[in-house]
């Protein structure tokens, strides 16, 4: 099954066990209807939780209460850990937007056939995320809708528009 990291547990808040939490995602709001999630207690090892509920905090922060977690002794045990969700709980995504999850390890071509190698980080910026791909020679790009030709998912192929990518790649030799 996969989980995404939806956000992480940074302290305790108050003294009835809810936490503050830092959100993992693009739409904070998505919080406020949350129920089923799991906190991911070390790499890949999750633990089924419910949230009980979730208030929005100015700054770009959330204040969570868990079931189960009722005392600040309690909601100190799960600082450092990741709320996460499923994938059947996660966002629809909408149209030619995508899971970074499912980026990760697709094998990324130019539009003239060339294989670049595999897609092997995504960080985020202000401006656009950038894609890192790993191969021959290591490649960042801005991630451009006008790059991309085909992102295919289902067959963990992407295809860089090649006109494109003459102008934005950066290659490190």
């Amino acid at each position: 099954m996969d989980y995404f990291r939806i956000g992480l547990i940074l302290r305790p808040h108050g003294i009835r066990g809810e936490v503050k939490l830092l959100p993992l995602t693009d739409d904070i709001n998505r919080f406020k209807e949350l129920s089923d999630a799991y906190i991911e207690v070390q790499e890949g090892c999750y633990k089924k939780t419910f949230v009980r509920g979730a208030k929005i905090v100015p700054g770009e922060s959330v204040i969570v209460s868990i079931e189960g977690v009722n005392t600040m002794d309690e909601a100190e045990m799960l600082r450092n850990r990741y709320l996460c969700v499923d994938r059947e709980h996660a966002v629809t995504l909408p149209e030619d937007t995508y899971f970074v999850s499912d980026l990760i390890g697709c094998k990324v071509f130019s539009s003239d056939g060339e294989e670049l190698g595999e897609l092997s980080d995504v960080y985020e910026t202000n401006a656009n995320d950038v894609y890192v791909v790993t191969g021959k020679r290591r490649l960042s790009v801005p991630a451009l809708r006008k790059l991309l030709d085909k992102v295919d998912i289902a067959q963990r192929r992407i295809v860089f528009n090649s006109d494109v990518l003459s102008e934005v790649g950066l290659f490190e030799d």
